[in-house]
């Protein structure tokens, strides 16, 4: 995978120039990215990027899709909101869509802004147009349901639709009221956020360090880690705090504007921020955006930028939503926050893939109110450019108030006394060769398993979701195992079934919990291979590229030997690897590369001792289907997408997730939008999902 720097450097002249092959690498490597940072912020509330190189991603993940619109699919980045909600809770279906919000960063965007307005609903323009400034609260977003005036839910935000059910974590805030006053609405849904004031959290924060627990890097992080406890004990001795902004479903409405939505929450009990501003204009809202970004450093809570709304809730529902966003709302994000230290020393942090990123130790400062003493360099190209140096007085910043980043040297406050640093070729850990690949900007380490700082993140890949998939053996349990010299390799999971005994006697174990552990290990001796594929953790080999791989080479050993010999780009088995679709040059080296490696080929040996992986059903070529590309769109109600999509690769037709001239049929379920009405616009043929079934069966 590509390195975040490199994306974003990337122009718009650069993205067009790009082959459609080129293209759709580079989406499907970004948009993996992405949701891995989505997991890392919604799921583990452990942000590894900044909110402003986060948005760059995104952005850059549209731009493609607008320059190559046949990349468009369901999976898009503009459909998605947060992150699938987590296992540890139960979930709970939001009544409304919780939407995110577009980002603006310039004042002549708030314009723009106003302009779509006027266009989307035919305004005149001597029309006034009432808005609302709120401060943007940078915490965990919830949804609060109340029946008959009494608490009943409350839910994450999660993927938007659906959401973890906190409830119980929620009634120890007390900003939340749990019975509400008769003049509210039968069903009341008033959404918000959850907040840590700053001196709660380096209060927190100094007893975790004490206690010789984990940090939170910011408050955002700590009320989030703080709410989604499972023992609500915990939850229970953190301050956190609620600010309500937005209604769910509401038996009745409270207002018909926004600002007097507002005003009724607070008869209810609810804390509605002071700051919240009425405007006219997008002077007004510049200015409230100014005051309020004054205002930043004295307050006790974080926030990010200022949105502005509509403030009439029937322009608000006549502008509705485009795609993951309502058109009637922004967010207009701060600048990062910027301060200067000295760069004591660089270390070298290795990743799960063996990339090597550079850290910076500096001299502890306060930024926005968190000491920060590290700061990410990102890859050897980002020192040399800023000409970096051991010693130098630096200029940092917290982009999005969450990872520090240094911006630039000061080479005029050099004594002689600075050092150049000299990237490692080696991997400091575990000494196999640190590999620059030609055009990426980030050196790898080459020890895969054998390199300590990468075998513990890819055993817990090893055993991820769309992987092996062990219940019972998680992120701690893959620690413990590892810090007890059990765990090294894939293969040795398998052999943790001969120490029975020694895992029931571990703390918080017992004989009970060993059992199941073992028979969850022994159940996944058998399974499919492209979950083997994709639990090897081969760089840009996502689930839907191992099931590809899975098909056309039906075995593990297969694969193997076929990228052994496609070492030689002549030898036949190299055209028929980048002749798979989705396999272009670049993935085919990175497979290429991890096979023909005497370490991953030893790995594979011992891990085929242990498992038999299935190989797939290979797809019909005789059904009434074979050799045609389906496009489903709209919601099924008598299969699953999943199951849909599954039928029609068993029986040899290809899924695509957008509608083009080469598409021979489109199946609509309820709710069909666009997808639909292109299909009649090419003349291609549209099923029911009744006519699918009757079609396939």
């Amino acid at each position: 995978m590509a390195s975040h720097q490199s994306f974003a450097h990337l122009t718009s002249e650069e993205l067009k120039s790009l082959s459609a092959d080129q293209a759709k690498i580079t989406l499907d490597a970004l948009n993996a990215q992405i949701t891995e940072h989505d997991i890392a912020y919604h799921e583990r509330d452990e942000p590894i990027i900044s909110d402003a190189d986060y948005d760059k991603l995104v952005r850059l993940s549209l731009a493609l899709e607008e320059a190559f619109p046949s990349l468009k699919s369901d999976n898009s980045r503009r459909l998605k909101i947060g992150s699938a909600p987590s296992d540890v809770f139960a979930k709970i279906s939001h009544a409304r869509p919780m939407l995110s919000l577009s980002n603006i960063f310039e004042p002549e965007e708030i314009g723009q802004f106003i302009q779509r307005i006027y266009r989307f609903l035919n305004l005149p323009e001597t029309t006034e147009i009432g808005f609302v400034a709120e401060p943007k609260i940078d915490g965990l977003s919830i949804s609060l349901r109340y029946e008959d005036g009494k608490l009943v839910t409350a839910a994450t935000r999660g993927d938007g639709t659906t959401g973890e059910d906190v409830t119980e974590n929620i009634k120890t805030i007390s900003d939340i009221p749990h019975i509400l006053p008769k003049s509210a609405p039968e069903i009341c849904e008033v959404r918000g956020e959850i907040y840590m004031n700053k001196s709660d959290f380096l209060a927190l924060n100094n007893a975790q360090e004490a206690a010789g627990k984990k940090v939170f890097a910011n408050p955002r992080n700590a009320a989030a880690g703080s709410l989604r406890q499972k023992d609500v004990s915990i939850t229970r001795q953190r301050s956190l705090h609620f600010f309500a902004y937005a209604a769910g479903a509401l038996s009745q409405p409270l207002s018909d504007t926004h600002s007097g939505f507002l005003s009724q929450l607070s008869t209810l009990g609810f804390s509605v921020n002071p700051m919240t501003t009425q405007c006219i204009s997008s002077q007004e809202l510049y200015a409230a955006y100014q005051a309020i970004g004054a205002s930043r450093g004295n307050l006790e809570y974080d926030i990010d930028g200022v949105v502005y709304k509509i403030d009439r809730l029937d322009w608000q529902m006549r502008l509705g939503q485009i795609s993951r966003s309502p058109r009637w709302a922004i967010a207009h994000k701060f600048p990062a926050e910027q301060a200067e230290t000295r760069l004591v020393d660089i270390d070298i942090q290795i990743g799960r893939t063996g990339a090597l990123t550079p850290v910076a130790r500096l001299q502890p400062l306060t930024v926005g109110g968190v000491v920060v003493s590290n700061a990410t360099l990102h890859n050897e190209d980002e020192i040399r450019r800023k000409d970096i140096r051991i010693g130098d007085m630096v200029i940092l910043q917290r982009a999005g108030d969450v990872i520090p980043q240094i911006v630039a040297s000061l080479p005029e406050k050099r004594t002689g006394n600075e050092t150049i640093f000299h990237f490692p070729d080696v991997c400091p850990v575990c000494g196999y060769p640190a590999i620059r690949p030609e055009g990426e900007a980030v050196r790898r380490c080459t020890g895969g398993f054998d390199c300590h700082a990468q075998s513990v993140e890819r055993l817990i890949h090893f055993v991820s979701r769309d992987a092996f998939d062990i219940e019972g053996l998680g992120t701690k349990q893959i620690e413990l195992f590892d810090e007890l010299g059990w765990l090294k390799h894939p293969s040795d999971i398998f052999l943790l079934t001969s120490k029975k005994e020694e895992i029931a006697a571990l703390d918080r174990m017992g004989e009970k919990s060993a059992n199941n552990l073992i028979d969850a290990i022994n159940s996944r001796r058998r399974i499919g291979l492209e979950r083997v594929i994709f639990a090897l953790g081969i760089r840009q080999i996502g689930i839907a590229t191992a099931k590809l791989l899975a098909h056309s080479f039906q075995s593990l050993h297969s694969l193997q030997e076929a990228c052994i010999n496609a070492q030689d780009i002549n030898h036949p088995a190299y055209q028929d690897l980048i002749n798979i679709a989705q396999i272009g040059e670049s993935v085919a080296k990175d497979l290429i590369d991890f096979f023909c490696q005497t370490h991953n080929q030893n790995l594979v040996k011992y891990l085929l001792e242990e498992i038999i992986p299935i190989p797939p059903e290979q797809p019909q070529s005789n059904s009434v289907i074979s050799g045609s590309i389906i496009v489903f769109t709209g919601t099924l109600t008598q299969l699953s997408r999943a199951e849909a999509k599954a039928q029609a690769e068993r029986m040899g037709a290809k899924v695509a997730g957008s509608v083009s001239k080469k598409t021979d049929y489109v199946v609509v379920g309820t709710d069909a939008g666009s997808k639909a009405q292109k299909a009649t616009d090419l003349g291609i043929k549209i099923l029911s999902e009744n006519e699918w079934i009757s079609l396939v069966s």
